[in-house]
């Protein structure tokens, strides 16, 4: 199934969950930008919208409610993205809201959320870039959940969390180095999650040895989910 009938479905299913303001919040909020970060950005990293919500309501401290463009919760951790251009956040504000935009924003750290400001001229002009700074950013959340559905020795683990901070390459060396394990034993690991499908060997032409093992971290694997 395609983004378009896939976002139509998506907002479809929120809608009739709603009622009140917050059903009218998101016929209302839904607009180009969300739908631009939804199919440059979501879409082509994850493949799906599974656990992300849009026009999510919020109680600030003094139980007033707002609404943040999307909030995606796979699991216990929770992301509030919001897509901003420059004329309705900078250009066309007073101090006062302002203000307000900065605490709102710091209150949603104090409640948990990890804040993430989309810039809209960049899902316009080069949303390639958005892309790149979103996936190390995501990728350790994704890597914790497909360690939830799928058995790892502990040894396992503490490889693929090495290999997420290392941006997706290891060698054995650095097992050793950092988990304090002696060689054989950071290989056999490695070896082992090839077999799971979660490294590749990446061999020498010369020597036909292998070098070093890449995370074959997938946004679009079902699996992590």
């Amino acid at each position: 199934m395609g983004f378009a009938e896939e976002h139509r479905k998506w907002v479809e299913e929120h809608i009739s969950r709603r009622t009140g303001e917050r059903r009218g919040r998101l016929k209302r909020g839904h607009g180009h930008g969300e739908r631009m970060f939804l199919e440059k950005v979501w879409w082509a990293m994850m493949g799906h919208l599974n656990d992300l919500h849009p026009e999510y309501e919020v109680l600030d401290w003094r139980s007033r409610l707002y609404f943040v463009d999307f909030v995606w919760k796979p699991g216990q951790v929770k992301f509030a993205f919001e897509v901003k251009g420059y004329g309705p956040h900078v250009q066309n504000t007073d101090r006062t809201r302002y203000r307000q935009e900065l605490n709102r924003e710091t209150y949603l750290q104090i409640a948990g959320y990890r804040v993430v400001a989309i810039p809209y001229d960049d899902l316009e002009v080069s949303p390639e870039l958005t892309i790149t700074l979103l996936r190390p950013l995501l990728m350790p959340y994704l890597a914790l959940r497909l360690e939830e559905k799928e058995e790892f020795s502990r040894l396992e683990r503490d490889i693929l969390r090495i290999a997420v901070r290392s941006n997706g390459c290891i060698r054995p060396v650095d097992l050793v180095k950092v988990l304090g394990i002696d060689k054989r034993t950071a290989i056999k690991g490695l070896s082992l999650l090839c077999n799971k499908g979660k490294f590749s060997p990446i061999v020498l032409e010369k020597s036909g040895r292998v070098c070093r093992y890449e995370y074959k971290h997938s946004f679009k694997d079902d699996q992590l989910w």
